[in-house]
């Protein structure tokens, strides 16, 4: 973390709408306990993620800050990546709404208080994030995962439910409980499943500064690893996968980057 202290600069407040919907009182506190910390403060009310990048876009020198949930943070620092701005902007953070889980894991605190204040006092932290082949940036972590029902094309969710009424009633059957998909899996060139293997589960997230950690569980097995890598690719059959709690996909291959020090969030000092 840098000790250097984002004091004094004008701010741009984004306000979600979704947070204005979900709780408008911790948005009110928010916008005041900001606009007596700062000497000069522009609040941007958008209605669509358009009029936020536009926002965003037309800063000037104003750091922003964002009143919203974790998929607002990302929405931000989209933004700011395909602007080419990610890497001057210091980024502040105010969660509202349902979904708040990364922004915690990133050292923001909760409650609109002390979390405005960390905007005000606070330090910068630089951290990394990955980028995908596609464009595609997460921030915390990602997950492929078979076992999830929701994800399985629906001939496979039929069969799931013939095997278990097999199963049920005494019967054997060849068909698998478990998830499992064929998926070669690379950690730089190194490959830590191949597509004879039976993968459970795939997670990658952020390690060692620089390097991301990765997880392969194959069918039935303990997780193998973890192994630390800078650069991860999945292959295989059409597969989906979770970045930052958002479903993406189906693809066939996708590759995963680590940027390092490529965004700074500000959060407590004593983080």
């Amino acid at each position: 973390m840098s000790a250097q202290r984002p004091v004094g600069q004008p701010l741009l407040v984004v306000i979600d709408p979704a947070a204005r919907v979900m709780d408008g009182e911790s948005v009110r506190i928010a916008k005041d306990v900001l606009c007596g910390g700062s000497p000069s403060v522009k609040i941007a009310l958008p209605e669509s993620e358009e009029e936020a990048v536009r926002a965003l876009e037309h800063r000037g020198r104003r750091r922003p800050v964002v009143v919203g949930d974790d998929a607002a943070l990302l929405r931000t620092v989209r933004a700011l990546y395909g602007a080419r701005a990610l890497g001057e902007a210091v980024v502040g953070l105010v969660p509202v709404g349902r979904s708040t889980a990364l922004a915690r894991a990133l050292g923001v605190p909760g409650g609109a208080v002390n979390a405005a204040r960390a905007v005000l006092d606070g330090a910068e932290r630089e951290l990394d994030l990955l980028l995908d082949d596609s464009g595609g940036i997460v921030l915390g972590a990602l997950r492929i995962s078979s076992a999830t029902p929701a994800w399985l094309m629906p001939v496979e969710r039929r069969a799931r439910s013939l095997a278990r009424t097999f199963s049920l009633h005494g019967h054997p059957t060849g068909l698998a409980m478990r998830g499992v998909q064929r998926l070669r899996v690379e950690a730089d060139g190194v490959v830590l499943a191949d597509l004879d293997d039976c993968v459970e589960e795939v997670s990658v997230s952020m390690a060692a500064p620089g390097l991301a950690e990765v997880l392969v569980r194959r069918d039935g097995a303990a997780p193998a690893g973890p192994v630390h890598a800078r650069t991860v690719t999945v292959s295989g059959r059409d597969f989906r996968y979770t970045a930052d709690a958002t479903s993406a996909g189906p693809v066939r291959r996708r590759t995963w980057t680590v940027m390092p020090a490529a965004w700074r969030l500000t959060v407590p000092r004593s983080f």
